[in-house]
């Protein structure tokens, strides 16, 4: 991946909605005059349908071969892009592992045009790196190895000069694209762009030339950017579990042989030979793919692509012979080691997405895990005979794999846990469930459909999934019908056939890794990245003009429809006018700060029945409705929520009001609660991000004493009665509250509906005053570190600013845009300090509190008193770069003249805006100042909220890796423990 955002499972989304017929319809398109954009003039394009398909896709193939999937959905002047390649790291050669995810970096680097200075010049220079490399390769000894990489830092350092960094991000950036990344994994590489539908042309002609010309500049820093990836992959105990299983399940076939991010030997020995033929063979048009759907116009864009990419010329298709794999005999048990919280998981191999079992596979996915009345949500979760467990499958193009996992309670062993799941896959295999069931999660499959296909981002997507897997677009759309075919019979037959002894059993203890490895730090010397200089390709692109797109912002007095319920309970409504979906929410500003056996009670209620059912038999009920129901309870807030179909909106309430209103005591349900909160209380403490986050930036705002910390002491929490927690949520209703509705039902019918189904006293209680915790004052630095066995050591910088004031917010947006260019450039591409880094100034999400500027980053631990030094310079002077200033002008404007704030959104914003003390959107006036900012006022802002305000940094690594002098430079160093942090 190119930045530190987990895309590896989004190919997966498959999502299936129904269609009756299986036919093919092909069509021609009628020409249709296109301003500059009609290459040839009169060329008919043809293109595949398919009836009943809920995207209404078209499916070109080019003369060169080159897939092109278009669906036009104008939820806002913007357009998600993907372009998939068809090959990722199965097809890396066995002898250069996380070859496809580094050249998936390198495609951001530029071409011979794009992010160069002086083309001649640094193509000598890359040239010596390459043959470096390739020498550096082949040679054992070390001394030597050292002075070949001493001299590859030192040509690298003379071609930076002649290179542009971070060239094409800039551009992306300028034109208001959002989600500029990529992802790469076992059968795929995907680039995704979110851009605006008035700067399509542009787009399409940028991507035909970073896709025709790539050039790996800026290699070796890079490099360490991926060092630094597979340094957070060792610190993961779930990628390290998932990489036992595949390796167990798959011990010929790549998916198991070879992982994506490759092997530390061959992270130490790239090939940017290697990696340019990987290129040439597999970026071809023919292997590739173009996904879009939004605002756009299908002749258009199927003429512009073929414009610009038509001149790729048609390869050979890359051949790729399938692995096959034994039958695994017996169970193979494996155990990993680490910080994290025990578990114990169980994976079969399955067929791949093609085949029919499959997506029956994914149905007894769904039968035993679905959120809400699968076999393992209803037998183990609901009934608290585990901590958490779940299952889930996961479909690849030539095996998939099936996997069950749980997490102990307090004093239960692993193998107990495992036990139980197999219990699970047992009455699976008897065909021991309702078949009333199937219906279910079909039914409810279309429902996350219709949600799913809401987003641009879900329905390209979908086409993704077509291409990669080479699924005909037919099959696709046809799936839920072969999906809601599947019978009973069907479903113990396969579960028969593929889950029996031949799992992959792996316990995931507690305890230090024997095998910890780690990536060593080279010794790199920062490069030029050359901010203010530009490319004459820069300078030509962003001199071509576009049509300019008008901001809409929200009214919310014309967005919203205000009403009155009984008791004149206020109601907020917007009209969902695409699906017959619906979301309700009854909101009440209390929460858990006022009373902490607030969450408790709201947490208790998924393991009560009523009068009329029992726990399990409720869950059952939502969900042979297609609807749910959530509570729950933040510092200030307690949401009740209930989503669903509209058409059974009325059962959905009735059902759910009772439940609020009827929720009967159990005590053994509290028990197991309590026992199973201590028991997640015990994991938290093993959890780094919950350890940086959440408890130390707690105590970094607040103190000792803080919202975090503040909870129900393990005394209290065996004290507590049943009655006691269900007089609590028999008293939500009780307080004033406002509803907020986002669905089909016109404001009358609305009304009449609630005012009869919702169940509320004569007279309603006012809501207690909040509790406030004071923000600390920070006015002395101080470093507070606490320890945790990783390989990387992890920081954030907090500083406390001023209370939210709208003043300064267009200041602040500006701010944000262009400290993420400079950090991301200085720390990254420059310094190869981390993978993941971050800096930003945070606005209070009430008007009374307090703003902070918060910054990250995540490094080797060797490398900390450089990373702190980098981050605190960049804190201390901002650098002046007249280009990045006025690509982040560019990015702002043209980023909220796309925006569209849409559907349940306005509700919310609403909510956010009256926090803030706001009665309109707040970005019009950021749109309205953006241009006309300049940087002294940028200046004087870094100034005044940001150079030299007392920190607090927060560290958290391994005791033995921390330079501990280092940290003595930025102030007291005090450690925290986990008592203190947790309060328990």
């Amino acid at each position: 991946m190119k930045r530190g955002t987990s895309l590896l499972l989004l190919a997966l989304g498959l999502v299936f909605t129904q269609c009756k017929n299986e036919a093919y319809q092909t069509q021609s398109t009628t020409n249709t005059a296109v301003t500059a954009a009609a290459t040839p003039a009169e060329k008919e394009y043809t293109y595949e349908t398919v009836p009943n398909d809920p995207l209404n896709a078209r499916i070109y193939t080019l003369d060169n071969g080159l897939k092109v999937y278009l669906s036009d959905y104008e939820e806002a002047p913007r357009i998600q892009t993907f372009i998939a390649v068809r090959a990722g790291s199965k097809n890396d050669p066995a002898d250069a592992t996380g070859l496809a995810h580094y050249l998936e970096h390198m495609v951001f680097k530029g071409t011979t045009e794009l992010g160069t200075r002086y083309w001649e010049k640094e193509k000598v220079e890359l040239d010596k790196i390459e043959a470096l490399y390739e020498k550096y390769r082949a040679t054992k000894d070390e001394a030597a190895r050292k002075k070949i990489y001493h001299q590859i830092d030192s040509v690298s350092g003379v071609a930076a000069t002649y290179a542009v960094a971070n060239e094409y991000d800039k551009i992306l950036g300028a034109i208001g694209a959002k989600g500029t990344n990529a992802y790469t994994w076992v059968d795929q590489t995907v680039y995704t762009n979110d851009i605006p539908s008035n700067q399509l042309e542009r787009w399409i002609e940028l991507e035909a030339d970073r896709f025709a010309d790539m050039v790996p500049r800026i290699f070796h820093t890079e490099l360490e950017a991926v060092y630094e990836e597979k340094n957070r992959s060792l610190d993961s105990d779930g990628r390290k579990v998932a990489e036992v299983i595949n390796t167990e399940l798959f011990p010929t076939h790549q998916y198991g042989t070879q992982t994506t991010i490759g092997t530390i030997e061959h992270l130490k020995n790239p090939s940017i030979t290697e990696i340019k033929k990987y290129y040439t063979k597999y970026y071809i048009p023919n292997n590739m793919a173009i996904a879009m759907s939004g605002d756009l116009d299908f002749d258009q864009t199927i003429r512009l692509i073929d414009k610009y990419w038509g001149s790729m010329e048609k390869q050979p298709e890359p051949a790729f012979t399938v692995a096959q794999e034994q039958p695994i005999q017996k169970p193979i048990v494996k155990e990993v080691l680490g910080p994290d919280a025990e578990n114990v998981s169980i994976a079969f191999r399955t067929p791949g997405i093609n085949e029919r079992d499959a997506l029956v596979i994914q149905m007894i996915s769904n039968l035993l895990y679905n959120g809400q009345a699968g076999l393992i949500d209803l037998n183990l979760n609901q009934q608290q005979k585990v901590l958490q467990a779940y299952a889930y499958d996961t479909p690849m193009k030539d095996y998939g794999t099936f996997r069950v996992t749980g997490m102990p309670r307090q004093g239960q062993t692993l193998d107990q846990v495992r036990d139980l799941l197999l219990q699970q896959l047992e009455l699976i295999k008897k065909g021991s469930f309702d078949e009333s069931l199937l219906q279910a999660v079909v039914n409810n499959d279309k429902i996350n459909t219709m949600k799913a296909y809401e987003d641009n981002g879900n329905r390209a997507d979908a086409f993704v999934t077509s291409f990669i897997y080479e699924m005909p677009w037919e099959k696709f759309v046809n799936r839920p019908a072969v999906f809601a075919n599947i019978t009973k019979q069907d479903v113990v037959d396969v579960a028969n056939k593929y889950f029996s002894n031949n799992y992959v059993l792996v316990y995931k203890k507690t305890g230090k890794d024997p095998n910890a490895q780690k990536v060593e730090k080279p010794a790199i010397t920062p490069v030029a990245v050359n901010r203010d200089v530009q490319s004459e390709y820069y300078k030509a692109f962003m001199a071509k003009e576009v049509q300019p797109l008008q901001p809409v912002f929200i009214d919310y007095t014309k967005d919203i429809t205000e009403s009155k319920l009984k008791q004149n309970i206020p109601l907020l409504y917007t009209k969902n006018k695409d699906n017959g979906l619906f979301q309700l929410y009854y909101i009440l500003d209390i929460g858990t700060n006022n009373d902490p056996k607030l969450g408790m009670a709201v947490n208790y209620l998924k393991y009560l029945g009523t009068d009329k059912y029992t726990a399990e038999q409720l869950q059952k009920e939502f969900y042979q409705l297609g609807t749910s129901f959530d509570v729950f309870s933040s510092g200030d807030q307690v949401y009740v929520s209930l989503t669903g179909l509209d058409e059974n909106f009325e059962k959905g309430l009735n059902l759910f009001e009772s439940v609020l209103a009827n929720a009967k005591p159990d005590q053994k349900a509290l028990n197991d609660m309590v026992a199973g909160v201590l028991k997640a209380r015990d994991d938290a403490k093993k959890n780094k991000g919950v350890i940086l986050q959440q408890a130390m930036m707690n105590y970094a705002k607040y103190g000792p004493k803080n919202p975090f910390n503040t909870v129900l002491s393990e005394k209290q929490l065996r004290a507590l009665k049943p009655q006691e927690l269900v007089n609590i949520i028999k008293s939500i209703p009780t307080y004033e509250h406002r509803v907020l509705y986002y669905g089909p039902r016109e404001t009358e019918n609305l009304v009449a509906t609630l005012n009869a189904g919702h169940n509320v006293p004569a007279t309603l209680k006012p809501v207690p005053a909040e509790v406030v915790y004071p923000e600390l004052d920070i006015k002395e630095p101080t470093v507070y570190w606490a320890d945790y066995n990783m390989v990387q050591a992890e920081m954030m910088f907090v500083s406390k600013s001023v209370p939210y004031t709208k003043d300064i917010i267009p200041v602040v947006r500006l701010y944000n845009e262009y400290m993420g260019g400079i950090v991301f450039q200085d720390l990254r591409e420059s310094k190869a300090l981390a993978y993941s880094t971050y800096s930003y100034y945070g606005t209070a999400s009430k008007k009374e509190r307090a703003n902070y500027l918060v910054s990250y980053i995540g490094a080797q631990a060797d490398k900390l008193s450089e990373a702190m030094a980098g981050m605190q310079a960049l804190l201390t002077d901002m650098p002046l770069a007249d280009a990045n200033f006025q690509n982040a002008q560019a990015a702002l404007r043209n980023s909220i003249s796309t925006e569209r704030i849409t559907k349940s959104g306005i509700l919310f914003d609403y909510e956010r805006a009256k926090k803030l003390g706001l009665n309109y959107d707040i970005r019009q006036d950021v749109y309205q100042n953006a241009n006309s900012m300049t940087f002294d006022q940028l200046k004087e802002f870094q100034q005044k909220y940001v150079k030299a305000q007392p920190q607090a940094i927060l560290v958290i690594g391994s005791k033995d890796k921390l330079n501990f002098k280092e940290l003595e430079k930025y102030g007291k160093v005090k450690q925290l423990t986990l008592k203190e942090l947790f309060g328990y």
